[in-house]
C-alpha cells in the first residue's frame, strides 16, 4: 500500500480502510484457521470497529489487523472452553449409575441428616436452611427473625455441631 493511499485510508476512517482491505483482512482470518468462517468472522469484525466511537487512529490499516487477530483469539478460547465443557458433561455423563443400595443408604442418611437439622430447635433450623440453602446472607436473615447477628451466627454454630456429629457417625458405621 502506497504513502497516498494509507492517507486516503485513514482520511476516510476504519470503514474505509475496512472496505479497501477487505480481501486482504479475510485472508489473513483464513490463513489465521477461520477457514469457511472468515467472511462471518469479517462481518464480526466490521461491527466492532465501527459501533465504537475512536478518535484518528495513526496506522488503521494495522489497528484492523490487531483487532482481527483478537477476534480469532478470542474464536480460539471459546472454542476451547466449549470443547472442556463438553469434554466435562460427557464425562460426568459415563459415570456409573450408583446401586439400588447405595440409593437406599444415600435415601436414609438424607433422612437423619434432615432430622438432625430439625433437632436443633425450630429457629436454627429455619435460619440454616434460609442461609445455606436460600443464600439469604446472615445480617438479613438475623432482620427477618428479629434476633442479633450473634445469635444467627450462634445457631448456624449449632446447626454445623450436630452436622459435624453426623458425618463422623456416617463415616465411622
Amino acid at each position: 500500500m502506497t504513502e497516498a493511499t494509507e492517507r486516503t485510508d485513514a482520511g476516510q476512517g476504519i470503514e474505509g480502510v475496512l472496505l479497501a482491505n477487505r480481501d486482504r483482512i479475510v485472508r489473513f482470518l483464513m490463513v489465521r484457521g477461520a477457514g469457511d468462517a472468515a467472511e462471518d468472522l469479517f462481518q464480526d469484525l466490521w461491527m466492532r470497529l465501527t459501533d465504537r466511537s475512536s478518535g484518528p487512529i495513526a496506522d488503521p490499516l494495522s489497528y484492523a489487523m490487531r483487532a482481527a487477530n483478537n477476534l480469532m483469539l478470542d474464536r480460539y478460547r471459546s472454542a476451547q472452553r466449549s470443547e472442556l465443557r463438553d469434554k466435562a458433561w460427557g464425562e460426568s455423563a459415563a459415570l456409573p449409575k450408583p446401586s439400588a443400595e447405595t440409593l437406599l443408604i444415600s435415601r436414609e442418611q438424607l433422612l437423619l441428616v434432615e432430622r438432625a437439622i430439625d433437632a436443633t430447635g425450630e429457629r436454627p433450623a429455619a435460619i440454616f436452611r434460609r442461609f445455606r440453602i436460600d443464600g439469604i446472607s446472615q445480617r438479613d436473615i438475623a432482620g427477618e427473625m428479629g434476633v442479633s447477628l450473634s445469635t444467627v451466627e450462634a445457631d448456624l454454630r449449632k446447626v454445623y455441631a450436630m452436622l459435624a456429629d453426623l458425618r463422623r457417625q456416617f463415616d465411622a458405621g
